[in-house]
This record gives C-alpha cells, sequence and structure tokens, in this order.
C-alpha cells in the first residue's frame, strides 16, 4: 500500500468538487469558514481549469475505487486487494456517477475552450450512459469463456502485480489469501443472474471449468510441479535482495494462502458452475433475456458509438462480404489457382506450406517473425506518422493456462510510466489455427501501427485528461486496428499475394461478424447456423468459426465495432483528400485521428472537420 497515486492534491477546485460524502470531525462554524475559502479560491480559477479539476476528480476516483484498474495502471496504492463486487458497491457507483454529472452542471461551458468543451461532451456522455446502463448490469455472463474473474485473477497476479520488494511479495500474498472472498461476490453475481433468467448457454462451462481447474493443479494443491502461480510468485522473489531463510519463509506463506483460500474459492466456484451447466440451454442470442432486443440496441449504440439498427449493420455485412470475395477472386487468378472460391478457401485452409509445426520450434518461429515483422514496421513508420509512441512492445505466446479458451491474438497496453511494454500475445495453443499468411496483418493491428501506437500514443498525451487517455470506444480503438491491417499495403507491404489474401481474410472475417452477430442476436440464428456461416465464406478452419461464434454469443454487439470503426476513418480519410486535394497529408490526417485519444465516432468527424477548415 505505497506509492500512493496523485490526486491532484494541489488543485483547490479539485477538493472542492471531490468534498461531499467525506467524513469530517470538524465543526460546523470551521466547516463553513473553509467552504467559503474554498468556493473563493475557486471562484478565481478559469472554467477550463474546474473542469480539468473535475476530469481528474472523477478518473482518479473511479481508479481508486478499483484494485484490479491500479494494478493494471502499475499503481501499488491496493495492490493487496480485489475489487468489490457486491451489490452495494455498484449501488453506491451509481450514485457517484448521478452526483458527479449534478457536479458538471456548474461548470460554465460556454466559456470552455474547444478540447475542453470535447472532454467535457464526452465525460457527460459517459455519466449519462453509466447511469443509464445500470438497469443492463446483469445483462452478461461474468464468467465465460472470454474473459471472467476465474481467469482474470491468475493473469492480472502473473502480468500485472510485480514484485521488487518483500512488501510487494507480502501484498501477493494478500491477494491470493482473498481469493475466497473474491470468488464469493462472483458466486452471488451468478445466482443473481440465474433468478432472472441470465446464464450462459450449455457450451461455455467446459471451457470455464476446465480453466478453473487448470490454475489449481501442481504443488501446493497436489504432488505435481508447482502450480501457475506458486510457480510464478518463485520465479519474481528469486532475484530480491533479501535473504534466502526470508524467501523461504515467504514460499511457505503464499503456499498455505493458496491451500486456505485461493483452491477452496475455486473449488466452490467450479461447483456453482457445474450446477448452472446443468440448469442451462442451447439459447445462444440476447433475445432470451428480459428485455432483451431493447438490451442488444443498447449494446450496438455503445459499441459502435452510432445509431445504426442491427438490419442496418447485417445488410452493411452481407455488402461488404460481397466486396471482399471478389478481391480474393483477383488474388486467385493472380497464385494461378484454378477452382472456385471456396475450393481456393479450402486450399488456404489445409495446405503445409501456410503453417509452422505444433512443436516448441515452430512456436518459437512464429513467434521471432512476428517480432521480425514489427521491427521492419518500426522502420517505415516516418511514411505514415508524425508521432511515434515511447513505450517498447514485445511479442508473447498466450500462457498455457489460458490458450484454450483465449481468443487468437489480443494486445495489452503498457502500465502508464513505461515501465511495462506493451504485449502483443499470439495464440499459439494450435498451430493450425495461426497460417503464416495471416501473420502480416495480425502482427500489424496488435503491434504497430495497430493498437500499440494508438493506445500507447493515447498513454502519452499531454493536454488531454486520464479518462481519455485510459478510456475507450471499441469502434474506434478496433477501428483503428482493422485499418492498420490495410494501411501497410499502401506503402508497398504484403509483397506476398498469399499475404495479401491472408489481410482480406482478416477483413472478410470482420464483415462476416457484422451478418453474424445480428444473425444471432436479433434475427434468432442458432450457434450452428452462426459457424456455417463462417465456414461457407472465409478461408477460417472450422475451429475459428466456432470460437468466434462463441465469442459473439457472450459478448453481444461488441464484434460489430470493428468493420463500422473502419469504414468510418475511411471514410473520413477520403473526404478529407477530396476536400484538400494535394493539401492532403496522410502523416497529419492520422495526426488527427490519434492525437485526441479515443474518441466516438461523431467526435471523430468533428476532429476531421476542423482539419479540413484548417487548412482550407
Amino acid at each position: 500500500m505505497r506509492n500512493k497515486f496523485n490526486i491532484v492534491a494541489l488543485s483547490v477546485s479539485a477538493i472542492l468538487l471531490s468534498g461531499c460524502g467525506q467524513k469530517s470531525t470538524t465543526t460546523e462554524s470551521t466547516k463553513a469558514e473553509s467552504q467559503t475559502a474554498v468556493e473563493s479560491v475557486a471562484a478565481s480559477l478559469s472554467a477550463d481549469e474546474q473542469a480539468s479539476a473535475f476530469f481528474e476528480k472523477v478518473f482518479n476516483e473511479s481508479v481508486m475505487r478499483s484494485p484490479m484498474t491500479q494494478s493494471f495502471l502499475g499503481i501499488k496504492e491496493d495492490q493487496d486487494k480485489w475489487d468489490d463486487l457486491s451489490d452495494a458497491f455498484a449501488l453506491e457507483t451509481l450514485e457517484i456517477a448521478k452526483a458527479n454529472l449534478q457536479e458538471m452542471d456548474k461548470i460554465d461551458t460556454s466559456a470552455l475552450s474547444p478540447q475542453v468543451l470535447v472532454s467535457y461532451t464526452m465525460m457527460k456522455q459517459n455519466l449519462e450512459q453509466e447511469i443509464e446502463d445500470f438497469k443492463w448490469r446483469d445483462h452478461n455472463y461474468p464468467v465465460n469463456q472470454m474473459f471472467g474473474i476465474h481467469s482474470r485473477v491468475p493473469a492480472l497476479l502473473i502480468n500485472q502485480h510485480p514484485i521488487s520488494s518483500e512488501d510487494d511479495a507480502l501484498d501477493y500474498i494478500s491477494r491470493i489469501n482473498k481469493v475466497d472472498e473474491l470468488l464469493d461476490q462472483v458466486i452471488d453475481g451468478l445466482k443473481s443472474r440465474a433468478d432472472k433468467g441470465i446464464i450462459a448457454p450449455k457450451f461455455v462451462y467446459p471451457y470455464v471449468i476446465s480453466d478453473s481447474k487448470n490454475v489449481i493443479k501442481g504443488a501446493p494443491f497436489d504432488d505435481g510441479d508447482d502450480s501457475t502461480l506458486l510457480a510464478d510468485f518463485k520465479s519474481k522473489i528469486k532475484d530480491l535482495d533479501i535473504a534466502d531463510d526470508k524467501k523461504s519463509l515467504l514460499v511457505e506463506k503464499v503456499s498455505e494462502a493458496l491451500l486456505s483460500s485461493f483452491g477452496p474459492g475455486y473449488v466452490k466456484l467450479i461447483d456453482t458452475l457445474n450446477l448452472l451447466e446443468k440448469r442451462a440451454d442451447t439459447n445462444d442470442g440476447v433475445w432470451k433475456f428480459p428485455e432483451g432486443s431493447e438490451f442488444y440496441n443498447v449494446r450496438l449504440a455503445r459499441m459502435t458509438t452510432t445509431d445504426k439498427t442491427a438490419a442496418d449493420i447485417h445488410e452493411i455485412g452481407l455488402s461488404e462480404v460481397a466486396r471482399i470475395h471478389n478481391e480474393m477472386r483477383v488474388i486467385m487468378k493472380k497464385v494461378g489457382f484454378e477452382g472456385s472460391l471456396q475450393e481456393f478457401f479450402n486450399f488456404m485452409r489445409f495446405d503445409e506450406q501456410f503453417f509452422y509445426g505444433e512443436t516448441a520450434e515452430g512456436k518459437q518461429r512464429y513467434l521471432s517473425e512476428a517480432t521480425a515483422i514489427i521491427e521492419d514496421m518500426k522502420g517505415r513508420l516516418d511514411e505514415l506518422f508524425l508521432v511515434k509512441p515511447k513505450a517498447e512492445l514485445t511479442v508473447k505466446a498466450v500462457e498455457a493456462f489460458r490458450e484454450k479458451s483465449a481468443g487468437k491474438a489480443f494486445y495489452q497496453r503498457p502500465s502508464q510510466d513505461g515501465t511495462r511494454p506493451g504485449i502483443y500475445y499470439a495464440n499459439l495453443y494450435r498451430m493450425s489455427d495461426m497460417p503464416v499468411y495471416q501473420m502480416e496483418a495480425l502482427a500489424y493491428h496488435e503491434g504497430i501501427p495497430g493498437h500499440h501506437m494508438q493506445l500507447a500514443i493515447a498513454q502519452e498525451l499531454r493536454g488531454i485528461p486520464k479518462f481519455r487517455k485510459f478510456g475507450g470506444y471499441t469502434a474506434y480503438i478496433e477501428g483503428w486496428g482493422l485499418y492498420s491491417e490495410y494501411l501497410p499495403k499502401e506503402i508497398g507491404l504484403y509483397e506476398d499475394p498469399y499475404s495479401d489474401f491472408g489481410r482480406l481474410a482478416m477483413e472478410l472475417w470482420r464483415a462476416c461478424r457484422l451478418v453474424v452477430d445480428t444473425g444471432i442476436h436479433e434475427m434468432k440464428w442458432t450457434r450452428e447456423e452462426g459457424i456455417d456461416y463462417y465456414v461457407n465464406n472465409t478461408p477460417n478452419p472450422k475451429p475459428d468459426a466456432v470460437k468466434m461464434v462463441e465469442r459473439h454469443v457472450v459478448m453481444a454487439g461488441q464484434a460489430t465495432a470493428y468493420k463500422i470503426g473502419m469504414l468510418k476513418i475511411l471514410e473520413l480519410r477520403e473526404k478529407a483528400q477530396l476536400a484538400l486535394g494535394d493539401k492532403f497529408d496522410i502523416r497529419e490526417y492520422h495526426d488527427v485521428v490519434l492525437k485526441n485519444g479515443a474518441v466516438p465516432l461523431n467526435i471523430l468527424e468533428d476532429f476531421v472537420d476542423e482539419y479540413i477548415s484548417s487548412k482550407g
């Protein structure tokens, strides 16, 4: 509980705005005098200063209510604790949001500078949506094959809980000792949802039960090799500058905690999941939830930051699938393949030249070549960008304990101080699911110029509040990731036509997502119908299709954001090119897109319009 987070302690306006609800032992007259003094100083601050202090207060308040977010950001203040998942805490959070929204009305928006006004607009929208969405807080599956506390606990301890001192080690042990309490809250949430008819479909349970069992395998739970967390703890304390007997004592303490809290907590969770599996059905869409159709419309609006309906998104998907199929037929002719597009897909699925072996050497080769692709792209950034991220990027395989159920690839942003690099995770559990012809596009999407470029730059920006640096909008973030797959082609990369096919295959995958997500959640498609659509319209192997459809089921609407976001970024770029002609500079356009952090697509359009006007 060290390294206290700077909560704008010197800002008088922050003191003014954060005083509500705090306990005090001062007299009424003293409080009145103090309040008058604070208000007098605050009145002398500009509207921008008041707003900026308010933004910091709200962000820091949120962070300090979430020990897990603190760890994600590299803050050690509460690294001996877990988040509070209780209903009481959720209600308290709602009241804080309502109070903050009321506080915003005290800020004179007519006196705000343009950039601060954008922040004001975004924060107000965030708070309004948080309050509106409270009614949907149970419309989800908190334990599923994509994410959940069952996998987040070990992932956070391994990846975001460093041990550079004995105190860090004791905090790690403290967290282990509190896992049973945390999982009790998860179990309460699962039971509460079940009472409302919100139970994950049957296919979810074998995944989450298996993942949960995996983290309680090995010592000290049984006679096998060290369990995932015991091995992690031992490796982290190995280089501590403390006596060996202290290290041995720490290992004893973490082993005791694993046996007395962690293990029993997971056993209880597994027992609960086994009971829920017996009650689960095979209905996959959120249409089965209470007010499910209304909930899905809200999800689409939140994910895409547009007012597009499910029918709109479905039609866009069908149109994009047809366009990409035609571009693939051109490549098919270029490589001399004779046959139908579906036959070409089958060739790309299974021909051995497109896959590395299911061996340690094959996996290492994949990681090495993916790293080389990123390094090459780093050397080309000046052609496309004015600003580049300072934080480093590393490429890693997904850890063994979660690789079976994790996605194909994903990115983890760096710590806010840059000491922990960004990570591009490649899932090498089954090499037959990772064709070499998609390696380039995946590296660009997850690494550079994709998520690492966008998210690391956002964290490093000056002059915008933290809630914009660390917040996000899926349509913007994933739209940029998908746009980043396409961008390298414009500077001559994807020289191998098969690699260019891989780029199109990944774009096609996102186009199909528009069709299948709306199919499952709006049109009541079954899981099998969704799988068939992917298999019939993409070159990806069936296991990819199964994973993707199962992702649609537990993350309604999320997968629609990628293509909608990419299409908007391309549309705005074309708008700027047409308006500016010879004055258009691709580096400046990318600067406009990246220099404000993640924003809703309508606000991104406002920024591009301002850029066009400034160059006119």
